[in-house]
């Protein structure tokens, strides 16, 4: 299988499984499928593309180490946004496209969500990408690159958690959680998903110039930091939040980073309720 071969297959299963997602959110009417679905599918497809192309060639170390980060990484979101959605939960993103939308809702979103195809096409790529490194052994930054997987695992189910626990407690509601590490930032678990996919490129790049191509593995966490932070990820949200609570979050907006964690700002502006997001 060449190189090409093996991108446009990896591109023609990722546009059948996203239009598979559409039919389940239209059918469910639950939009938060499409994000599990395509935590799962992107995360198996890079783990595939680590393999990728078969040319007989033995199967490296760093190979199998790049795939099971891919995979630990999707099995995590993918099943964390799976369970909440089962549970009722759905993304109030979604809601806001159906309504802008309205009787284009359906042929739009299916456009939309082959977009998100493209957008997996292009971090499967980087997952190859790190995985082809031909370092013939295990480098530093190869368990850096696994040091900065895990903690951005663990540190955007931690976030995860905190949100959850916030608004299970019933004297929460109609509050704005400012609590643990949304309290160092608006949107921890975006900013844990941005630094995930900075370690492929950790693994992937060579400063001493023997493997150029390794520098194409930036395109993923460039490509997540530009979609989370100024299209689909804070901008919907954030005016979804502004809608449903107002002045608390507005001053949540003051006083807390959108997506780089650090300390607080003292700040606070007219019309703070005392809520604690």
């Amino acid at each position: 299988m060449t190189l090409t071969v093996a991108i446009v297959a990896l591109a023609v299963c990722l546009s059948a499984t996203m239009a598979g997602a559409w039919l389940v959110a239209l059918r469910t009417g639950r939009s938060g499928w499409i994000d599990a679905i395509w935590s799962l599918a992107t995360g198996l497809f890079g783990a595939a593309a680590a393999f990728l192309p078969f040319a007989g060639d033995e199967i490296t170390t760093r190979q199998v180490l790049v795939a099971m980060l891919a995979l630990v990484w999707s099995l995590r979101l993918g099943m964390h946004i799976a369970v909440r959605t089962a549970r009722g939960g759905d993304d109030p993103r979604y809601r806001q496209l159906r309504e802008e939308w309205g009787s284009a809702f359906r042929p739009r979103l299916f456009f939309f969500l082959q977009i998100q195809a493209l957008v997996a096409l292009a971090l499967a790529l980087s997952i190859m990408t790190a995985a082809h490194n031909p370092a013939p052994d295990l480098r530093f930054f190869d368990w850096l690159g696994v040091l900065v997987l895990i903690l951005a695992v663990v540190g955007e189910a931690i976030a995860d958690r905190q949100l959850s626990a916030f608004r299970a407690d019933p004297e929460n509601k109609g509050k704005v959680c400012d609590t643990g590490l949304w309290g160092m930032s608006r949107h921890p678990n975006y900013f844990f998903e941005w630094l995930g996919w900075l370690a492929y490129a950790v693994i992937a790049i060579d400063a001493d110039g023997g493997y150029w191509w390794g520098w194409l593995a930036l395109a993923g966490p460039l490509l997540m930091y530009w979609l989370l932070v100024h299209v689909s990820g804070i901008p919907p949200l954030e005016a979804h939040m502004l809608r449903s609570r107002g002045a608390a979050f507005r001053d949540y907006q003051h006083r807390v980073n959108a997506f780089w964690p650090g300390p607080p700002s003292s700040a606070v502006i007219a019309g703070k309720n005392g809520a604690s997001r």
